[in-house]
């Protein structure tokens, strides 16, 4: 028997690879795989590439690792490793873990280099290390952790579009605003597990156990003002994701008002979320045509 060699083999493993890319963001962001939805095709294929590696990433220092039984040094070089995975893949254009592969794909055709995924890993890292932060080494986690995905999306928004560098440098002044106002909410919003379970305190100066209405309402102020910063770009980007990345911009200012009401020592015993509904109220505003130009 003769066996012909199939000449679309990576073409497939690559669909196959995106698949499963695809299926983390479903399974494990509402929000975020709500908002996904209105990105054209190939644009939404992309950023789910990244938020998969990214989802990934965060569970070995986050969550499924230690409940695992994986100890600190164990988790470490998982990471370690996941990050030499990713950036051979990037170089090579293949990976044997398919959420790499899928990322590197992407990563090649849009322009991700290591300028954003080595940051990213340094922040990945430094949650393994849950001591307190100085305002410096907060800002370079912040960067690495949320706003380089921004400044990754981005990259995939405009692989096709042509804009000027001081356009650029102000879409990614945008982007960069947007995922720090991302990560500053979920700092609160979890404050109860990232406290009193996992031992992290992110903002210098505060203490998580005694967090009051003055200090919340300074770190809300200085959030909205991270999407306020954020919003003012948002009709400046390409139709391919503006109706997007507006849903997601609603979706967590929606989030920053409920924090907002949120008593500051509920905050430490309760996690805050926006219900099902309002989500999709935020994302029906979002999809009306004509509301972004």
């Amino acid at each position: 028997m003769t066996v012909t060699k199939r000449a679309d083999d990576l073409a497939l493993y690559s669909r196959v690879a995106h698949r499963s890319s695809s299926r983390i963001i479903r399974d494990y962001s509402t929000s975020f795989g709500m908002a996904s939805r209105l990105l054209s095709g190939d644009v939404r294929d992309r950023v789910e590439d990244i938020y998969a590696l990214v989802r990934v990433a965060d569970e070995v220092v986050d969550g499924a690792a230690e409940q695992a039984g994986l100890d600190l040094d164990r988790q470490r070089a998982l990471l370690d490793a996941l990050e030499a995975e990713t950036v051979a893949a990037m170089l090579d254009g293949y990976s044997t873990n398919l959420v790499v592969h899928a990322f590197a794909i992407t990563a090649r055709e849009c322009g991700i280099g290591t300028d954003l995924t080595a940051p990213f890993f340094a922040s990945m890292r430094r949650d393994l290390t849950p001591v307190n932060f100085t305002q410096e080494e907060l800002s370079e986690y912040i960067y690495g952790s949320a706003e380089v995905v921004g400044l990754m999306c981005l990259r995939v928004f405009l692989s096709t579009h042509n804009v000027s560098a001081s356009e650029r440098l102000r879409l990614e002044e945008g982007a960069r605003r947007l995922g720090s106002a991302f990560q500053k909410i979920n700092f609160l919003r979890d404050l109860a597990v990232d406290w009193a379970v996992l031992g992290r305190s992110y903002f210098p100066g505060i203490d998580p156990g005694t967090l009051t209405e003055t200090q919340k309402d300074a770190l809300v102020a200085d959030i909205q003002d991270d999407l306020d910063a954020a919003g003012a770009t948002i009709p400046d980007l390409p139709a391919n994701c503006r109706r997007a990345v507006a849903a997601a911009h609603g979706l967590f200012s929606v989030l920053t008002e409920k924090v907002s009401a949120t008593p500051a020592a509920l905050l430490l015993t309760t996690r805050v979320r926006v219900s099902t509904r309002t989500k999709l109220a935020v994302l029906a505003r979002s999809a009306t045509p004509g509301r972004f130009r």
